[in-house]
């Protein structure tokens, strides 16, 4: 808990530095801080902030100063009013960091060129000068009501509501900004969790643009904003897709670079393309083929885009021009994100990680594809172990490839305890560094992991998802059975003591096999998914849902809802789950557990009043850890139950 973390990167208009955002525990060992890190470079690191309040969301100006938000307090206020998240500057001279523009309801994402700056502020529906009126008004009359008139209604931790987005254009002035104006008076939920985007001449904003529909459904569109008059028009739809993060404005403002999302159905599985489209005309293209958009940057020059894309359990960076093939540029097995071409357009900077090393800033020579680690505000942790490479042949032929942690130590004379972790998503892959269910803190504890990517897994072609689509459990079972069973017949590791975990769609997976094999000594089921029918119209986010199950008590429930195999359950399950979790709410761990009580399977629940999909508090992550830890040393190592001592 106590290692700092790489959170963002991003280069300065010059070239000159990189600017991170950092993530470190705070003194009291309770909380996490974040502060911004510059990052030279040709030198080393040096902290630029610091407060009790943490920064985020940082972007350079074309001064080269950097644009902040921030909940500290603002020292030339007598009275500061709530703590809810301001702009700030800090000068690039040097100097303390002053607050430059504030919100009742606080400030989002800010993007800026030239003087132009546009940032999302929440604000209650009337008239925005009105707003902090409003607001205190509910707190004094002590309402926390919301009256809802349309879905969703929560968003993975968070409600909804009372009050919306909406984008503000500003002018940079002297002090503060000036000439604060709101763009979307009408946007309604238009703009919930939207992205935007600035073009180069400061002129037009691009934003993603939802529109609701009957019976729950939505789709999101990209507009065009005239940041002088708020004019809108609506730049990409199409029937079937949604067009959305991430977005990209070429440096020449003709083109806007963005994933096209496929809407998914009953027998129409997920599929994300890079699609880039003139912004004049709308007219565009999809490019690149099966890669899955993660990160898009432009070519300074305005002639390819730079991709980072999941591929066979990596995430290179891949060159793709406007005309040619593209090109694989990195060819480490490394994840790459925050990607910033430089502007000379020699090179890329970016975050570089993987299963086996932690977030650190990189650069990428565009002409020779070396790769030269640079110094790093958060030293990587060493590692316990060694990485490994798996693959197998499934009962279809196809290929099922994974990641295999090994401790220090595992042989043929000393095999090493087996675990094997399912990932979430389901369309998601192992690829990158976790904080969270971090495999080498099991390793350094002994055990061998195996983060598998089956059916469903991003990086391995259309087909891998398609093979999955609508038939989670028996055809991921199968994929995995392939996999472990080559991991298992290893000499290294031990075929007996062998325990299974997941969260999420991981969890659903821990569920499903510990319903349909006696394998595994104990399985751990985070965040998971029970009962499919129960879920369905619980979960923040059902629409999506049901496009791939049906209406709920259809046929896909019946024959792949974990809960109709309680009976034949015998493995022993530690059951975890947050209140606040809106994704998979927590419904399903408790009709979990009570149907494991009532059936009299050998089970605890690891319940988290406070924490969300992710357990994310420290001292919570550790409760998290030791008490997996505990409960796989009873059933897979055969020592007796030690309650942790977090948890006593």
């Amino acid at each position: 808990m106590s290692i700092p973390r790489v959170l963002s990167l991003r280069l300065s208009p010059d070239g000159s530095r990189l600017v991170s955002v950092v993530q470190s525990l705070n003194p009291d060992g309770k909380s996490f801080g974040t502060a911004l890190w510059a990052i030279p470079v040709d030198g080393e690191p040096y902290r630029l902030t610091r407060s009790a309040k943490g920064e985020s969301a940082a972007v350079f100006t074309a001064a080269g100063d950097v644009l902040f938000t921030s909940s500290r307090p603002d020292p030339t206020v007598k009275e500061p009013g709530e703590e809810v998240p301001a702009l700030w500057l800090l000068p690039r001279a040097g100097g303390e960091a002053r607050q430059v523009a504030t919100r009742a309801g606080g400030i989002g994402a800010v993007r800026t060129v030239g003087d132009v700056v546009v940032f999302a502020a929440d604000v209650l529906d009337g008239e925005e000068s009105a707003d902090a009126d409003k607001r205190k008004a509910r707190k004094d009359a002590g309402i926390s009501a919301i009256l809802h008139e349309g879905y969703p209604v929560r968003y993975w931790d968070h409600d909804l509501g009372p009050g919306r987005t909406r984008l503000f254009a500003a002018r940079l002035g002297d002090d503060r900004l000036e000439d604060v104006r709101d763009l979307t008076p009408d946007a309604g939920d238009a703009l919930r969790e939207a992205g935007f985007e600035l073009t180069p001449d400061g002129a037009t904003l691009i934003s993603t643009w939802t529109t609701y529909l009957a019976k729950g459904e939505s789709r999101t569109d990209l507009v065009a904003i005239d940041v002088a008059t708020g004019e809108r028009r609506v730049l990409l739809t199409e029937d079937g897709y949604d067009f959305g993060g991430p977005l990209a404005v070429s440096p020449d403002g003709a083109r806007i670079a963005c994933a096209r999302d496929r809407v998914t159905g009953l027998d129409v599985s997920a599929r994300s393309e890079l699609w880039i489209a003139d912004l004049a005309t709308g007219q565009g293209r999809a490019y690149a083929g099966d890669l899955f958009p993660a990160n898009v940057e432009w070519a300074p020059d305005s002639s390819a885009v730079y991709v980072a894309a999941d591929h066979q359990g990596r995430r290179p960076i891949f060159r793709v021009p406007l005309d040619g093939e593209t090109v694989r540029l990195t060819q480490d097995d490394a994840a790459y994100l925050g990607l910033s071409p430089s502007p000379d357009g020699r090179f890329v900077y970016a975050l570089r990680s993987a299963v086996n090393l932690a977030p650190a800033p990189a650069r990428i020579d565009v002409a020779t594809g070396e790769i030269t680690d640079l110094p790093t505000p958060a030293p990587r942790p060493e590692i316990p172990g060694t990485l490994t490479e798996i693959s197998a042949t499934t009962d279809d032929g196809a290929t099922v490839r994974g990641w295999l942690a090994l401790p220090e130590g595992a042989s043929a004379d000393n095999p090493a305890p087996f675990l094997l972790f399912i990932h979430g998503g389901p369309v998601a892959s192992w690829n990158d560094w976790q904080w969270r269910w971090q495999s080498w803190i099991m390793a350094q504890h002994g055990y061998a992991v195996l983060m598998p990517d089956p059916c469903l897994s991003t990086g391995y072609g259309q087909e891998m998802i398609d093979r999955g689509w609508g038939n989670w459990g028996p055809r991921t079972q199968a994929d995995l059975d392939a996999i472990v069973d080559v991991a298992l017949a290893r000499d290294d590791i031990d075929s007996e003591r062998v325990a299974a975990l997941g969260g999420s769609f991981g969890g659903y997976m821990a569920n499903w096999l510990a319903g349909h094999t006696d394998r595994y000594k104990a399985i751990v089921t985070h965040a998971s998914l029970w009962n499919l029918d129960q879920f369905a119209g619980t979960t923040d986010a059902s629409m999506y849902w049901q496009r791939e199950f049906g209406e709920p008590g259809g046929e896909r429930y019946s024959l792949l809802s974990p809960h109709h195999s309680l009976d034949k359950i015998t493995t022993p399950l530690l059951v975890i789950h947050g209140d606040k979790d809106y994704r998979v709410p927590i419904g399903e761990a408790l009709r979990l557990w009570w149907d494991l009580r009532r059936t009299e399977v050998d089970s605890k629940f690891l319940y988290f009043p406070d924490e969300n999909h992710w357990i994310l508090k420290p001292g919570n992550a550790v409760a998290w850890y030791e008490t997996v830890l505990a409960f796989l040393a009873q059933h897979v190592l055969g020592q007796d139950w030690k309650r942790p001592d977090s948890v006593a």
